[in-house]
Formats: C-alpha cells, sequence, structure tokens
C-alpha cells in the first residue's frame, strides 16, 4: 500500500524535483548480454528483484513482456512500485531513477491526466530549475539553468530517443511531436549537461518524450477538448478566443508477436492577446503593430512491433506533424504558413542490451517574416527543407563482476534548402561514446564517460567527458558529485545567414524636435563561418532520498561554466564615414551616436548584424524539492530554484538575457476511487530579455503568480473520463517574453472514452 501511494506522488505530476526513488543497491553489476536486456534489474546486482516491466534499451522505458495485455481495472490503472521507476535518458541505458548520475524529473501519462496541463509549455514550467518561454500560440522554448529565449537552442529533446531539433535553425518545435499526451508514456527531464551520451546540443539538458506500445495502448481512445481564454488587455473590449483538440489512438496486439498502432488528430487554437503601449526600457519603443496568428496542428503517427522468439524486437513507425502560427526569431516574428510539415520515419532492431536505430526527419515550410522587410520592401520569404538521416549503434557488456561498459556511435547527414542561408546545403557529423560505471562496493559507485563528436564545420573534434561519483548511506538516500563537458554545434543558419532587410527608427530620439518623422534605413544580417562550438563546463552536487516511505527530498547545486556562447548581435554601425542613404542629419551625429553607446555598448546606428562567440559566462544555482504522501489518495509537492544572475567575462552583460532568480511551485493532489484533480500554485520572478531585433526592443518581464486546478470524472469503470482544467485562476496578465504575447486565464473541459 505504501509503495503504491508513493508512486502516486510522482504519476499526479508532483515527481517533478530531481529525486531518486528508494531502491535496493548491490555492488554486483549486470549480467548483459545478447540475450539479456540492459534494465537496472542486473545492475543491482542477483539479489535485487527485477523490476515489474522489464524492457530492451529502444523502448526507453518499462514495457510489456510480448503477449501480455494491459490489465484492467474497475477504477484506475495499476502503477509499479516507486522503487521500479526506470529512466534510460540519463546514460543512455535502462536505470532505476535512484542511481541516476544526473538530475532527473520524471513525468507520468498519468500525471498529465491529472495537471491542469494543456500544452508541454504548461507541462515544464512546474519542473524545478527548467525555464519557459512561450511567445505565441505555437512558439515555446525550453532551456535547463539558464535563460531562455525565442529560440531556445542548447535544450535537446527527444522522441523515443529521436531527435527532433531542428539543425537548420537550433531550436525544438515542440508541435513537430506527432503525438497527443493520450500516447505519452513518461517524459525524462534531464537538468544538465548530456553531451557524453548524447553529442552535440544537449548542453544544457534533454527531455525525452517517451511512447506507450502499441500493446500499452491495445484497444481503441477517442479523446476531445474544448475550451476558451481570455483575450482582453487594457480593456481593449476583445473577446475571448477559443482552443480546441481531439485526437483517436486504435492499437492492437494482433498476438505474442505482432502489434501495432494508428493514431491521428489535430490541435487548434486563436491567436493569443498581443502586449499594448510601450516596452519598458530607456527608448519606450511601442510594441509594433502586425497580425497575429493562432495556430492549426494536424498529426499522424503509425508504428509496427514484431517481438521473435530468440528475444530480438523490430519496430518501424513513420509519423507527419503540421504547424501554423508565429515563431519569433532575433530579426521578428515570421509566420509559419499552413502546410509546414515535418514527416519521420524510424527502424529499430534490438536484441538484449543490443540495439541498432535508423531514423530520418523530412522537414518543409515556408515562412513570412511579419515586420522586416527586404531592400525593395517587400515581407522576408523564409522558404526551408531540411532530410536528416541518422544511424546509431549502441550496446552494453560487463566485465568481470565490477564494470558495466556501454558504448555506442552514430552517424548523420543533413541536407539543407533555405532561402535565408544559400550558401550552405549539406552538414555530416558523426560521434561515439564509451562509459564504465564502476560497482566499487555497497556503498558507492563510480561513473566515468566520454563521447567524442566531428562536424564538418568545426575544424577540431569535439571531446565531451563526465563522472560522477555516488554515494549511499542507505538504500534511501543517494549523494552525487558530478562533472560533466558538453556543447552545441552552430547550426546552419548561424554559419549561413545572408539577408538583407530595412530598420527604422524615430529620428525624435537622436533629436527632439523630430519626434514622429520615421527614417527608414537597410541593414545586413549574415552568418559567420568562422564560429567555434559552444563549450560548457558544469559542476553540481546532488541529494536524493525518502523518509519513511511518505516524503521525498531532493537538492542541487550547480555552477555551470559556458564558453564560446553564439549571440546575434550588432556587429557594425553606421558613421560619418559611411552613412546610411539619405541620412538627414549631419553625418558626424553618426559618430555621436556610437560615442554614446546610444544602442548598446559601442554601438550607434546598426548597420549589420551576426553570430560571434563572446567570452564567458558562469550560471549557477539551488534546486530544493520535496514530495509528500498525505493521506488516501491525497499527495502534495513544493519545490523552489534560484537561479543567481549570469556572470560574463569579456563581454557586456546587456548581450544575456536573465533568467527569473526565483521560482516556486506548490501542489496538492487527489486520485483515488472514481475522482481525481489537482491544485497548484506556481510563481516566477521578473526576468529580462534582449534577443528580437536591437536594443530598443530589449526589456523586462514581470514577476507573476498563477492559480491552477483541475478536477475530473471516471465513468463507465474508468472506459469514460470527464475533466476541467483552468490555468491563471484569477486571470494575471502574464508575459514570458518581452516581445511575445500575453497569457490570461485558459479553461478547458475534456471528454476521454476508451472501447
Amino acid at each position: 500500500m505504501i509503495r503504491s501511494s508513493l508512486f502516486a506522488v510522482v504519476v499526479a505530476g508532483w515527481s517533478v524535483a530531481a529525486m531518486a526513488a528508494p531502491g535496493t543497491w548491490s555492488s554486483d553489476p549486470p549480467a548483459v548480454g545478447p540475450d539479456a536486456p540492459a534494465t537496472e534489474q542486473a545492475a543491482s546486482g542477483p539479489q535485487q528483484p527485477p523490476p515489474a516491466q522489464p524492457a530492451s534499451p529502444e523502448r526507453s522505458g518499462q514495457e510489456k513482456p510480448k503477449g501480455e495485455e494491459p490489465p484492467k481495472t474497475e477504477e484506475q490503472p495499476p502503477v509499479p512500485a516507486f522503487e521500479e521507476l526506470v529512466v534510460v535518458t540519463a546514460s543512455k541505458i535502462e536505470q532505476k531513477l535512484v542511481n541516476a548520475p544526473a538530475a532527473v524529473s520524471l513525468i507520468s501519462g498519468q500525471a498529465i491526466e491529472a495537471l491542469p496541463v494543456q500544452s508541454y509549455a504548461d507541462l515544464f514550467r512546474a519542473v524545478p530549475g527548467v525555464n519557459v518561454a512561450q511567445t505565441s500560440a505555437r512558439d515555446i522554448n525550453v532551456t535547463s539553468r539558464g535563460a531562455s529565449s525565442t529560440l531556445s537552442t542548447s535544450q535537446l529533446a527527444l522522441m523515443d530517443g529521436r531527435s527532433i531539433y531542428q539543425d537548420f535553425f537550433g531550436f525544438v518545435a515542440w508541435d513537430f511531436l506527432p503525438i497527443s499526451f493520450d500516447e505519452v508514456k513518461q517524459i525524462e527531464v534531464i537538468r544538465g549537461p548530456a553531451s557524453a551520451v548524447w553529442g552535440a546540443n544537449a548542453m544544457t539538458g534533454v527531455i525525452n518524450v517517451i511512447t506507450k506500445s502499441p500493446r500499452e495502448l491495445n484497444g481503441d481512445s477517442f479523446a476531445v477538448s474544448f475550451g476558451g481564454f481570455d483575450r482582453e488587455v487594457d480593456d481593449d473590449g476583445t473577446g475571448a478566443g477559443t482552443l480546441f483538440s481531439f485526437n483517436v489512438t486504435h492499437a492492437r496486439a494482433v498476438n505474442d508477436r505482432w502489434s501495432y498502432k494508428l493514431s491521428g488528430g489535430a490541435y487548434s487554437q486563436d491567436a493569443l492577446p498581443r502586449p499594448a503601449g510601450t516596452i519598458d526600457n530607456a527608448y519606450n519603443t511601442p510594441y509594433p503593430s502586425f497580425q497575429n496568428e493562432g495556430t492549426t496542428q494536424p498529426k499522424f503517427d503509425a508504428r509496427v512491433d514484431y517481438d521473435a522468439e530468440n528475444g530480438q524486437r523490430f519496430i518501424v513507425a513513420g509519423g507527419i506533424a503540421g504547424t501554423r502560427g508565429l515563431i519569433h526569431t532575433g530579426i521578428g516574428p515570421f509566420n509559419i504558413q499552413s502546410g509546414t510539415l515535418l514527416g519521420y520515419a524510424k527502424a529499430n532492431y534490438s536484441r538484449g542490451a543490443m540495439k541498432i536505430n535508423f531514423f530520418t526527419n523530412l522537414l518543409d515550410g515556408e515562412g513570412t517574416n511579419l515586420l522586416a522587410v527586404d531592400a525593395q520592401g517587400q515581407p522576408i520569404l523564409f522558404l526551408f527543407k531540411q532530410q536528416t538521416y541518422d544511424l546509431e549503434f549502441g550496446n552494453v557488456q560487463t566485465i568481470g563482476t565490477r564494470h558495466v561498459i556501454s558504448y555506442g556511435a552514430n552517424f548523420r547527414h543533413n541536407t539543407f534548402d533555405l532561402s535565408l542561408a544559400p550558401l550552405g546545403d549539406n552538414r555530416q557529423e558523426g560521434g561515439f561514446y564509451v562509459q564504465d560505471e564502476i560497482f566499487l562496493s555497497d556503498h558507492f559507485r563510480w561513473l566515468v564517460g566520454a563521447r567524442l563528436d566531428k562536424f564538418d564545420v568545426i575544424d577540431d573534434p569535439v571531446f565531451s567527458p563526465r563522472t560522477t561519483f555516488m554515494f549511499k548511506p542507505n538504500v534511501d538516500h543517494t549523494l552525487r558529485v558530478s562533472y560533466n563537458r558538453a556543447f552545441r554545434a552552430p547550426s546552419l543558419v548561424n554559419n549561413y545567414l545572408q539577408v538583407g532587410l530595412v530598420n527604422a527608427i524615430d529620428l525624435g530620439l537622436i533629436f527632439p524636435p523630430l519626434a514622429g518623422q520615421q527614417y527608414v534605413f537597410p541593414v545586413e544580417a549574415l552568418g559567420n563561418q568562422d564560429l567555434v562550438e559552444e563549450e560548457m563546463t558544469a559542476y553540481e552536487v546532488g541529494y536524493a532520498g525518502a523518509i519513511r516511505g511518505r516524503v521525498t527530498l531532493s537538492a542541487a547545486f550547480y555552477v555551470n561554466d559556458s564558453k564560446n556562447e553564439i549571440f546575434f548581435t550588432q556587429t557594425g554601425s553606421y558613421s560619418s564615414k559611411n552613412p546610411p542613404p539619405g541620412w538627414p542629419l549631419p553625418p558626424v551625429v553618426l559618430d555621436i551616436l556610437i560615442a554614446q553607446n546610444a544602442f548598446g555598448p559601442g554601438n550607434g546606428l546598426p548597420s549589420t548584424f551576426s553570430y560571434l562567440n563572446l567570452g564567458k559566462v558562469r550560471n549557477k544555482g539551488i534546486e530544493l524539492g520535496a514530495d509528500a504522501l498525505i493521506g488516501r489518495g491525497w499527495n502534495g509537492f513544493v519545490n523552489y530554484s534560484w537561479q543567481a544572475e549570469p556572470e560574463p567575462i569579456g563581454f557586456d552583460i546587456s548581450e544575456l538575457n536573465l533568467p527569473p532568480t526565483n521560482r516556486f511551485n506548490l501542489g496538492v493532489g487527489y486520485s483515488a476511487d472514481r475522482y481525481f484533480g489537482s491544485v497548484s500554485l506556481n510563481y516566477q520572478d521578473d526576468a529580462y530579455w534582449q534577443d528580437v531585433l536591437d536594443a530598443r526592443y530589449a526589456g523586462p518581464t514581470e514577476a507573476f503568480t498563477t492559480v491552477n486546478g483541475a478536477f475530473g470524472v471516471r465513468w463507465a469503470s474508468g472506459r469514460v473520463t470527464t475533466s476541467i482544467k483552468v490555468n491563471n485562476l484569477f486571470n494575471e496578465q502574464i508575459q514570458y517574453h518581452v516581445f511575445g504575447d500575453i497569457m490570461k486565464r485558459q479553461v478547458l473541459g475534456e471528454l476521454r472514452m476508451q472501447f
């Protein structure tokens, strides 16, 4: 009873802290071989009972043995014991959460059902150390242990181990996940560097969305949701917006060998409200007026599994996801046109711990800038195509009785066709890793590993080492000390951007008698082929433990030192020697603007923007979390994150976004019998943003507190579920980025049916 109830703390969404589960510990390494799954069942030695759901590494989580039907209950689906929770993303092998060598937050599919979440942005905001900036109905950016931005480039995102990171621009489009929340088994959030196993772009962390297998989904389901949100800003009389989604899933376990899944659906939302008035900075720049957009996101996914008699498994899957709506960038918002699609296909083979994976991502899209125009006065059009082909091999073996060796390699080929970066059309990259988990004694474990990557756009190979020393005074408590190095490779746009655009300025900012007179001038935005990789060196001390089987605690202190961070910044200014066309004032005024740092340190009226590797930055912070079993069906959580102001070395802090210093989350949930629900409170400190256009558009966002709630009822022996979810109950006006849209109260009703 205690075990299942303690796990309910997690599945109700409260395990969004970096905590480890209570579990047994043994110095014996796993008996891993071609016919043995790479699970923590073996890694903890023969005295440890096996997990309830063994799985191969490819499955990235627990799955039912072949032929086993999902159990059915009258009221609630059963859940495994807390100590049986398995994660895969931290080390690319399956291991119990308590033994993960990194800060891991695990969110289950059952948690998503009970939480008042309507998007991935809502889901990740309650995770300590994770900053989320939503700038439009479809544009979500997530960064761990650092400031987010309009294009969050340092956080790798995966679906069942397949990268959804967009290499052409260096960001993650969450709407390109071709599945609904109903198909999610669990989401693993790694906070901190992970390049030692995942390679490039896992610099600040990794998020792996793990889906349910066809056997776990076995049956037919239908879900529909409909809701609305407030769009009135400063009493402007704007009517409410609506959002709608549906999803249909058909899955069958045909026999003990074959199973398959088909799913499809769509999500649609009206445009969020735009901010009004002026930006809170020295320039008091008015918010530009443009036609805001909502989003439409159709999706389809299919998967076939075959389990052979000799323990081999074959998986073939494919899907397509579309999107429409705004994406904000350094040169302003682009309206992504309807018909923008990302299709994927993958094939996985595994036998025991050995795996061979192949996937391809095929992106085809179009967007129009809503603010910037080219030299001919036409809106900047962005046509983008990307094809990615990735082949990966991995394996796990034991040496003697103390060493568990995991190793693997991958090769990736990208082709590009980008209208804004015509000089770059392909990229090759590859790397290999090796990792040794050393079982020193019953209380000590030491993990040592490294990865070597080579990119054809980076001169030298990139070396990413990691080591974690873990001490367990007893089975319920874990202390760890970690060192990691990770990197982000320049995107194709970073290297090859080439676009001319037109900027404008109110001359009254320079000479007050000319207030209201707009002067239009040309600006160039260029890539930089001499960029090197961004690099981060991270140090962490962490703790996780359980007290009397009813309270779990977590704590982490980290220091992240990054260098050569890639910034889009002003690199040239007009002067008296090169005035812009038709400059209406004496040319010497341009020199005065430079001397006065009118557009930032050393900058006058901008003439060129580009990408530069700038100096060094230190980020440090603290993350604390507690989860508690309160009573029958009741549980609660609290977590707190503190992030110090970044410390730049070699350049001015005005080049940086500044994350919120304090973030606090508190909640209580209930799930028993027919009823479930939750109430939560989220607080986020003010933040500062400078990553859109020039210094005139930089500014802060205010601190906010939201109260969110959900309530649901299960009917017909659990086959029908109805719920209502409310975000921002007290209708606070929230802006997650100074240039982004406004978020107000959202109310959503859901109906889910299983056949």
